[in-house]
């Protein structure tokens, strides 16, 4: 297994299906991730830095099977943007 590491940009969904397929761009590499693409889809937005785990298909494509963000994913970030909101309302 081989590991690339870069921030995450162009997240795209190819397919529609119980286990969608998604594609993004990692530095300059073209990815695709299947096999845990909700959970991805969930942590990772665009400009968040990522070390993921995988190989190289025929197409030159990097296929990931696992991944690492650095820092809070994009849910933690979410939950920590909505306790903020709610205090800020509960103090006026």
């Amino acid at each position: 297994m081989q590991t690339q590491k870069g921030t995450v940009s162009k997240i795209r969904i190819v397919s529609f299906a119980p286990s969608p397929l998604v594609r993004f761009t990692l530095g300059t590499t073209n990815c695709l991730i299947a096999k845990h693409s909700l959970n991805f889809l969930g942590d990772v937005d665009d400009g968040m830095f990522l070390t993921v785990g995988g190989y190289w298909n025929k197409r030159h494509q990097f296929v990931v099977q696992k991944y690492t963000v650095y820092g809070k994913t994009k849910i933690m970030l979410d939950i920590d943007a909505y306790r903020q909101k709610t205090v800020k309302a509960g103090s006026l």
